[in-house]
């Protein structure tokens, strides 16, 4: 699809993946967040009163006797009994921390160098040099403490009682600075993350218009913010007032284009996330934005971006592609199981293939997720198109669906639909008019497994399956391999008779698998 948009976006990859954006450093572990954190509101308070922009208008005027009464002016400013420097407050449901002051390992230089998609330079930018108004690197100081400091919902509803949303605003309209817009949105995406504030954040008149408007920016970073916060909005209880200000053609064929184009990888995760976000949302929302979503070319684009994921996985090990490639599939699983839109991606024969692919991917510690993804996707196509004739002899992809147990045990859902499709490929399995060597080679993959497929078993045994479920398709399977394997045990007694046996396969494991499949079986 070719989407109109600014050419800048394409920079060279290389570049991207060796001189990405280093301020983005790794939620902290979860014990610490249950460390209580004490800052004083009124140095929450000077902070947002610091990012005041210039001629911000009736917001100087609001006189502040309390926490809960409005922003502080010029008089009212209670810094000097503030802390020498804010805790930190991050969550891992929030993003990530951004206050390059608290051992963030950033510079200057290489805050700007992440700047793919422009740098800002603009002298212009809505900030004095000097006089009453910051300049913009202590905008930036004052803005990442706030944005730390909204992970925490008590900190973070002190900020919107003292009008954050209104001086963000305020700065979104006013402030060309890149790095401005991203702070300033990634500030309000941690508010957002507070069910509790979504509301604020959606009832303040003209905020979700302009946050929109931030995804034609042409930096990497502001979008990554604006991505971000757009799915937490999608993913909570005011999803239709963020829908409704995505459904413009203009807006998600920018979407569509940045998925298609950049390079930078934080971005495609975060833009990969929020397509998957409207793709799960509640149904309104699908219904207003995937049909022109799918006009634009939705299907084809998550399939080119699957087969240049799984390629670069073939080729090159780089870990920050892995959550990429899971969120892409999970966008493609859910596309194929929405009426009226399924039979594009079920009907992909391209698609169908790299999933199985993916699904024989030899190395599935660090793909795990992924490959359990890909075998729910093939169940889904399977149950809406037949192609198991072009699978029943793969013993690749057979030996890759058992291998997915132990990633799966946790889901039965996706166990339900492994074993949903090692039953359509066992019952086109004709053991009768196999030869000798292609029945051996069947057994060696089954009892090479016999203990992946004996755990699955056990972890099954408590599900109360009703009819039609899972049982049936498991009993399947289990009934089929007894009969597959008995066959394979007849042609090589035959074989002994007649002197010319060569069998490579154990015996006491061969009698494992019976026992196994005899005990389960009904």
């Amino acid at each position: 699809m070719a989407v109109p948009g600014n050419p800048a976006i394409e920079e060279d990859a290389e570049e991207h993946e060796r001189d990405g954006p280093t301020h983005h450093p790794s939620a902290p572990a979860h014990e610490f967040f249950d460390l209580s954190t004490t800052v004083d509101p009124s140095y929450i308070i000077s902070l947002i009163r610091k990012l005041l922009p210039l001629d911000s208008g009736s917001l100087h005027g609001v006189v502040s006797k309390g926490p809960s009464q409005g922003l502080v002016t010029d008089n009212d400013d209670k810094e000097g009994d503030a802390p020498s420097s804010a805790p930190i407050c991050n969550d891992d449901r929030v993003g990530l921390s951004k206050n390059k002051h608290e051992n963030m390992d950033v510079d200057d230089e290489s805050c700007e160098s992440s700047h793919a998609l422009g740098e800002y330079q603009d002298k212009s930018d809505g900030f004095e040099r000097s006089g009453d108004s910051v300049r913009e690197d202590e905008w930036e100081e004052y803005g990442c403490i706030l944005w730390d400091l909204a992970a925490s919902k008590t900190h973070a509803e002190l900020m919107v009682e003292n009008l954050i949303l209104e001086v963000l605003l305020a700065n979104l309209n006013d402030c060309k600075s890149m790095r401005v817009n991203e702070v300033s949105i990634g500030i309000i995406g941690n508010l957002a993350c507070h069910e509790v504030l979504m509301k604020c954040i959606v009832s303040t008149k003209g905020l979700i218009e302009m946050i929109v408007d931030r995804l034609f920016l042409d930096d990497p970073q502001c979008l990554c913010e604006t991505s971000r916060l757009l799915t937490v909005g999608l993913q909570s209880d005011e999803s239709i007032s963020w829908a409704e200000a995505l459904q413009s053609e203009h807006v998600l064929c920018q979407i569509l284009w940045i998925a298609e184009n950049t390079l930078n990888l934080q971005l495609l995760e975060k833009v990969a996330g929020l397509i998957l976000a409207i793709l799960e949302s509640r149904q309104k929302v699908v219904d207003d934005l995937l049909p022109p979503m799918m006009k634009l070319g939705l299907a084809n684009i998550l399939i080119n971006l699957l087969t240049f994921e799984i390629s670069k996985l073939a080729s090159d090990r780089i870990p920050e592609r892995y959550s990429i490639l899971d969120l892409i599939l999970r966008a493609i699983e859910s596309l194929s199981v929405i009426d009226g839109h399924s039979q594009e991606i079920c009907s992909n024969k391209e698609l169908f293939h790299l999933a199985c692919n993916l699904v024989k991917f030899t190395d599935k510690v660090e793909v795990g997720n992924c490959c359990v993804t890909a075998a729910v996707l093939i169940a889904n196509i399977l149950s809406d198109v037949d192609r198991v004739s072009e699978i029943s002899q793969d013993w690749c992809l057979l030996g890759g669906l058992l291998d997915i147990f132990p990633f799966a045990s946790d889901d039965l859902e996706a166990r339900n639909a492994i074993w949903s499709v090692l039953a359509r490929i066992l019952v086109r399995i004709h053991e009768t008019e196999m030869n000798s060597s292609s029945l051996c080679h069947f057994v060696l993959v089954l009892v090479r497994r016999i203990d992946l497929i004996e755990d699955e078993l056990l972890n099954q045994q408590c599900v109360d399956y009703s009819p039609g479920s899972t049982a049936d398709t498991r009993n399947t399977s289990l009934v089929r391999i007894i009969s597959i394997v008995n066959q394979w045990t007849a042609v090589r007694e035959e074989a002994e008779n007649n002197g010319n046996a060569e069998t490579f396969v154990s015996e006491t494991d061969v009698k494992k698998l019976l026992d196994c499949c005899h005990k389960f079986s009904k």
